[in-house]
């Protein structure tokens, strides 16, 4: 009997159970029958993907309705037409934005609305006639574009990566490196001598430094002689100047006073040039029989040969 009793209960809670979630499921229905609902249309210039009819429509992260049909748009098949009704006493005004917002890690997509100040008007219209609203691009779309762009760019690298790693150019890396370790070898064998050369070359650049100290020095002291020395020299060539102008014009004065004076001596002075030329003709003269006295002084006091006067 004990079994049966057992059965019997456990029968019993199941047939309640059952008409509980039965009477549960037929009030739902009948208060979302009885809801007022306000129907919109978003249009999507994006892929909707995640997006499905049944999917939730939220306001700020609460649920306010649901998606009821997606359609692409006949002229621009890459617009995306979402019917979506919310309850109509959630106010949807003319700057509320809608956008789309992952549901979960499968992928599920949800609208949602959000902002829509209260001084702007609110949407009216009907399910036949709703009004549009045009959605703006979600971050998650973004996200996925960009991810697509970056697996592009790895695809690309690891190409690039493939053909660098090429036998050949493995090859040649290894040369290279062979060629630098020769090279750091043959460095570490000599470095006795770098080392030495690096003193010289330090040394050479403490003189270059010594050098350039006594230039500037020597700079220093042919500015300070310009400055002190050369000043005097220019101020005593300014008066030697002035002096020499004002015995230039005490000349000029001269001239001036005595132009008559200095015409009279030039013009004597002219008159005085044929009596030079004769004089000097005489001269000519006493030379050449000076010569022939000494040549011949016997034919010359007691010969016949006459001397002849030298013409001009």
């Amino acid at each position: 009997m004990e079994p049966r009793a057992h059965h019997l209960i456990i029968g019993l809670f199941t047939i309640l159970a059952f008409g509980a979630a039965l009477i549960f499921s037929l009030w739902l229905a009948k208060s979302s029958a009885d809801r007022d609902w306000a129907y919109y249309e978003i249009v999507f210039n994006q892929a909707v993907s995640g997006l499905s009819e049944g999917n939730p429509v939220l306001y700020s992260g609460v649920q306010i309705g649901d998606v009821l049909e997606l359609k692409l748009d006949p002229e621009n098949p890459g617009q995306v037409r979402v019917l979506v009704r919310v309850d109509q006493t959630i106010p949807i005004r003319k700057n509320t934005k809608a956008g789309l917002v992952l549901a979960n890690i499968t992928g599920s997509m949800n609208v949602q609305f959000s902002g829509g100040s209260p001084d702007q008007p609110t949407l009216e219209g009907s399910r036949d006639n709703p009004p549009v609203i045009n959605a703006e691009p979600s971050a998650f779309n973004s996200i996925l574009a960009n991810s697509e762009q970056l697996l592009a760019k790895a695809d690309q690298l690891l190409t690039s990566t493939n053909r660098l790693l090429s036998g050949d150019n493995i090859e040649n890396l290894s040369a290279i490196l062979q060629n630098t370790r020769e090279a750091t070898d043959a460095l570490l064998s000599r470095r006795e001598q770098l080392s030495a050369m690096l003193e010289r070359f330090d040394s050479a650049g403490r003189r270059a430094e010594e050098a350039a100290i006594k230039v500037s020095q020597l700079s220093d002291g042919a500015s300070e002689l310009l400055q002190t020395d050369g000043r005097r020299v220019l101020e005593s060539m300014d008066k030697t100047l002035d002096i020499i102008y004002t015995t230039m014009a005490r000349i000029d004065q001269l001239i001036l006073a005595n132009q008559g004076a200095m015409d009279s001596g030039l013009q004597g002075m002219g008159e005085l040039a044929p009596a030079l030329r004769e004089l000097r003709a005489t001269l000519r003269n006493l030379n050449q029989f000076s010569r022939r006295l000494e040549e011949d002084p016997t034919g010359i006091l007691f010969g016949t040969d006459t001397m002849k006067e030298l013409s001009k």
